[in-house]
């Protein structure tokens, strides 16, 4: 990605990147994507994390997402939907810069821009590295943020929350969920942008940015990639928060397999799909802001090289 002449926008494909794209351009657009999507859906965030957790506090039990919302509002206040959000914010942009940087990187090296035939590989290994790659930076801030989320949470900053959980529990906590984080978002990821480009080439009636496609295959992916990786991440949950579980067992928990049996135990196989409704109805909108915005950032930098 060194320097190179303007390049007009008719010239390349514009699902690839044109030869003078930078780098931290393409950062900079994966680091806005990431903070609009987390933003915006932080709330269904914080209502998936409260039902996905096994035995919480006395007035954490919820029937469902409607009576969780309304349970929260009137009891914690409207404020606390977002309790923890600035972990989310300070890890995102970072966290997807370098997704995105990696996905481009890798999709480019495999030849995943070249015509417009599908490259399902290369989109699945474009989607796993990136994904590594970013989780490594953004799971301490998870850790953090579910922290928070939970019903009856004593912290009320991110930097209490770290020193606390840091002092309880050593630095590993941070990353005591990081297998089984990769060993959900590996298979989301790479589910999600296989179906994401395959399905922005069907949707997709002309060049350029296409916000109406970028957002349909975005939102489609997602609850597609998510629908089947909810076991995994209500695993993820019960690692994340068991700081703060009542539950012996539960707090001693240490892999993914302990995890799943606990689970098994507790609640049967019903309970590995526990905040499904809501992990769809919040990947939906999250997955298709996420990349509109990522491409419109990517469209925005184009147009300007070329002005």
């Amino acid at each position: 990605m060194g320097d190179h002449a303007p390049v007009a926008a008719e010239e390349y494909d514009y699902e690839g990147l044109p030869p003078n794209f930078t780098l931290v351009e393409n950062m900079a657009a994966g680091a806005f994507a990431g903070i609009a999507e987390h933003t915006l859906m932080y709330p269904f965030d914080l209502l998936k994390t409260r039902l996905q957790v096994l035995n919480p506090s006395p007035g954490g039990l919820y029937t469902g997402v409607s009576h969780a919302l309304s349970t929260i509002s009137k009891a914690e206040g409207i404020g606390s939907l977002w309790r923890g959000i600035s972990s989310v914010v300070l890890g995102a942009g970072p966290a997807h810069a370098v997704y995105f940087a990696t996905y481009e990187a890798v999709k480019h090296a495999m030849g995943g821009n070249n015509g417009n035939e599908h490259h399902p590989l290369a989109a699945a290994t474009s989607g796993a590295c990136a994904t590594i790659a970013s989780d490594a930076l953004m799971n301490p801030f998870d850790v953090i943020k579910q922290r928070m989320q939970v019903h009856g949470s004593v912290y009320r900053s991110i930097v209490q929350c770290t020193r606390t959980v840091y002092r309880n529990e050593g630095l590993a906590a941070f990353y005591v969920s990081y297998p089984t984080t990769l060993c959900m978002t590996v298979p989301f990821t790479a589910l999600q942008f296989t179906a994401y480009e395959s399905l922005s080439k069907v949707f997709k009636t002309r060049k350029g940015y296409d916000p109406v496609t970028h957002c349909g295959a975005g939102a489609l992916a997602g609850a597609f990639a998510a629908g089947l990786t909810t076991p995994l991440d209500v695993i993820k949950t019960l690692l994340q928060t068991r700081g703060t579980a009542n539950d012996a067992e539960i707090r001693s928990a240490k892999g993914i397999f302990r995890a799943a049996s606990i689970i098994k135990r507790q609640h049967g196989y019903a309970g590995f799909f526990r905040g499904l409704r809501p992990r769809i109805i919040t990947t939906m909108p999250s997955t298709a802001i996420c990349w509109s915005s990522y491409e419109m950032a990517k469209a925005y930098f184009i147009r300007h090289q070329d002005d």
